[in-house]
């Protein structure tokens, strides 16, 4: 059964059975806002960008992006650039997956974010999401929604950390700008 997350809410990412996850995916989903016009509606591609920086004591050690699709140490990958969103009707139009059994100890915390790499801000996009599935079974664990537009082009939208010997999901929703993830480290060390 999947949670929807508020801001600043946390889950963990132990199974109902007490067992443990072992690979997620943390799916981004968008779709440009229909803008009326003088013939009727119309929308305008956006281009957003799903990113996972990778922190060990609070210092980033690696990301994954569009222009370095998998982690050095091959724990995280994403699935590839998406230039337009809405593609997946609901769907992940990004994604970004976590074998947490293969994430060095040394990295303690993988942050999400999303940005506007052409610099629209959030007015024009709706629908956006970002949510959290069990890789092995497809199950969507939890799900953040992105409600309201506003005048940034970035989000910080969530974080997986360890805790004990498993991993916890926290909600972060904070608004940012940037085009790049390098754009958004001033906005994310706060959440470390």
């Amino acid at each position: 059964m999947s949670v929807n997350l508020s801001k600043g809410q946390a889950i963990s990412l132990e199974k109902n059975d007490g067992g443990t996850l072992t690979a997620v995916r943390m799916g981004l989903g968008w779709q440009a806002a229909k803008r009326r016009g003088l013939f009727g509606s119309r929308t305008k591609e956006i281009d957003l960008d799903a990113s996972a920086v990778l922190f060990a004591e609070k210092q980033p050690v690696d990301v994954v992006f569009f222009r370095h699709l998998v982690s050095d140490d091959g724990s995280v990958r994403h699935t590839g650039d998406n230039l337009v969103g809405g593609v997946g009707q609901g769907g992940d139009d990004e994604a970004i997956l976590v074998d947490l059994q293969r994430v060095p100890v040394h990295i303690d915390q993988i942050v999400f974010t999303v940005n506007s790499f052409t610099g629209q801000t959030f007015q024009e996009v709706e629908n956006a999401f970002c949510r959290l599935v069990d890789e092995s079974n497809g199950v969507e664990l939890a799900r953040y929604t992105l409600a309201g537009g506003g005048e940034y082009t970035a989000q910080i939208m969530a974080k997986v950390h360890r805790a004990g010997s498993g991993w916890t999901m926290t909600a972060l929703g904070t608004a940012a700008n940037g085009r790049t993830f390098q754009d958004l480290m001033p906005a994310i060390l706060p959440h470390l």
